[in-house]
């Protein structure tokens, strides 16, 4: 086969500081609501990273506007007839901040870093069928596969799967150097990460703002304050409590997207009462999904079956969201020997408002189905280290995937990596659909195997998806150029701000 695709706050002092130059000069200041951990491109592992990943590196493909993949640092690329050999062409002059040329050393370099094991990259498991990477040329690198993977190059525009120079690999934390719109320019952790303007950038004429400030301010309502000001122009990732607030505020605009991320009601298939098919399929018959959704995130987002959202091709369309049944659930939960019900704690994590609303509202629809539920909050990090994969019920949830496979895959395969660290799951169907979703050529072949696993996994229920949600930003007015993304992350190279 061949594939080418061308391309030419630290409290509220600080959102009512003195007067703001974010107007002046080109100048944009986001709020966002968390420190930054790392720096290093290739380990990030959250929202605000993401942001300042896509801002200050590049990968050798992004998705566009219309969700497909297109060429970034890569111009084009071929596969082999047997989908295991993967050669990249890659974009000429392009020039990392630091004045070095971007050439095919850097992208082996980069993926050797990602696939070292002792690096902690999460994007390690997503490369796991890469045996050999090669530079064949200065602007040519090769892949050779263990196995056949269809989706492949898909696999680049993931978070964490973002190019650095050779000479810089594993200095990326106090030393960030990056190929993208923006360079770093200083952070200071609880206050403000700033950006300039990249001279020097591929993409002729663009960006168009020569600053970007990340300004950290935790709470909603300093955010609300700081926009109404104009201290900030923007605020990214609004809860979706606030979205019917800030839409009555005169000069602010609320631009909202549909996205693949979620939060669920996560059961361990290994633990009683969940290692019973009848027990999990009985939560499932008790949760009404249309009104998680209106109120666990006041109508911003939607329903879904798994982490594949409505809006994504591979949706299946045809099989409904079912309304709760709690009689049915009564019925599953007999058949399984628990008559009058159980008893069962579920974890929440402290600091996640979704996931915690999302308890409070299924244990009242599972009390319904005689499940009686006692709700435990756990701080942020406790829950990480304790609850996760280990407890028998808890609220959890992840940000968007770039693609169906990383979507699905690490969570449902028996072998993937969420799977180990959630619920645990393991089915022969479904390992076999994905396996051959991964090799399939043809996009409406793939699509019938997506289908077939939502299928499986929705009659088997290795746990609750509660929904997808909106993704939302608050701009203010002289903001132009600017669009929500599907992936939560912050394309500002057509952005403008009126002086």
């Amino acid at each position: 086969m061949k594939r080418r695709l061308l391309g030419a706050i630290t409290g509220l002092a600080l959102a009512l500081g003195c007067a703001s130059t974010a107007m002046a000069e080109g100048t944009l200041n986001v709020a966002v609501a968390s420190n930054l951990n790392t720096l290093d491109p290739n380990i990030v592992r959250f929202g605000e990273e993401y942001v300042y990943n896509g801002l200050v590196f590049n990968g050798l493909v992004r998705f566009g506007a219309d969700g497909k993949v297109e060429p970034d640092l890569a111009t084009g690329w071929t596969a082999s007839e047997d989908l295991k050999t993967w050669t990249f062409e890659l974009r000429q002059g392009v020039k990392f901040h630091s004045g070095k040329e971007f050439e095919a050393a850097d992208v082996v370099a980069t993926v050797n870093h990602i696939l070292d094991k002792s690096v902690g990259s999460t994007a390690r498991t997503n490369l796991s069928m890469v045996g050999e990477i090669k530079a064949i040329d200065k602007y040519k690198v090769e892949f050779d596969l263990t196995q056949p993977y269809a989706g492949f190059a898909d696999l680049f525009a993931e978070h964490q799967m973002r190019m650095v120079p050779a000479d810089k690999v594993g200095k990326m934390g106090t030393e960030p150097d990056g190929t993208g719109p923006f360079k770093f320019e200083s952070y200071t952790p609880g206050d403000r990460l700033t950006l300039v303007r990249n001279p020097d950038y591929f993409r002729s004429g663009l960006p168009h703002l020569d600053k970007v400030v990340l300004r950290i301010i935790p709470e909603m309502a300093a955010q609300v304050v700081a926009l109404r000001s104009g201290d900030i122009d923007l605020a990214w990732n609004i809860p979706p409590e606030a979205v019917s607030l800030l839409k009555s505020e005169t000069g602010i605009g609320i631009d909202s997207t549909p996205t693949g991320a979620w939060d669920g009601v996560i059961m361990n298939n290994q633990v009683k009462p969940f290692d019973d098919v009848k027990v999990r399929q009985a939560v499932n018959a008790a949760l009404d999904k249309k009104a998680l959704v209106d109120a666990v995130l006041f109508g911003q987002g939607t329903t879904t079956l798994t982490p594949i959202p409505a809006s994504s091709p591979y949706f299946y369309k045809d099989m409904a969201v079912t309304a709760a049944d709690p009689e049915k659930a009564k019925k599953l939960l007999a058949e399984a020997g628990y008559a009058d019900g159980f008893d069962i704690t579920m974890y929440l994590p402290i600091g996640r408002p979704t996931r915690e609303r999302l308890g409070v509202v299924a244990a009242e629809m599972l009390k319904a189905a005689n499940i009686r539920v006692q709700l435990q909050r756990v701080p942020w990090d406790q829950f990480n280290k304790e609850i996760e994969g280990k407890a028998a019920l808890y609220a959890d949830g992840f940000f968007s995937r770039s693609t169906v496979d990383t979507s699905v895959y690490p969570f449902y395969h028996s072998t993937g990596s969420w799977n180990a660290g959630l619920w645990h799951y393991k089915n022969a169907e479904v390992d076999r659909l994905l396996d051959e979703a991964r090799m399939v050529k043809d996009q409406d072949e793939r699509a019938k195997l997506y289908q077939e696993f939502q299928k499986a996994v929705e009659t088997d229920v290795p746990s609750v998806i509660a929904y997808n949600q909106n993704h939302t930003n608050a701009v203010r007015e002289g903001v132009k150029g600017f669009k929500s993304s599907p992936l939560l992350l912050l394309n500002l190279e057509n952005v403008t701000v009126a002086p």
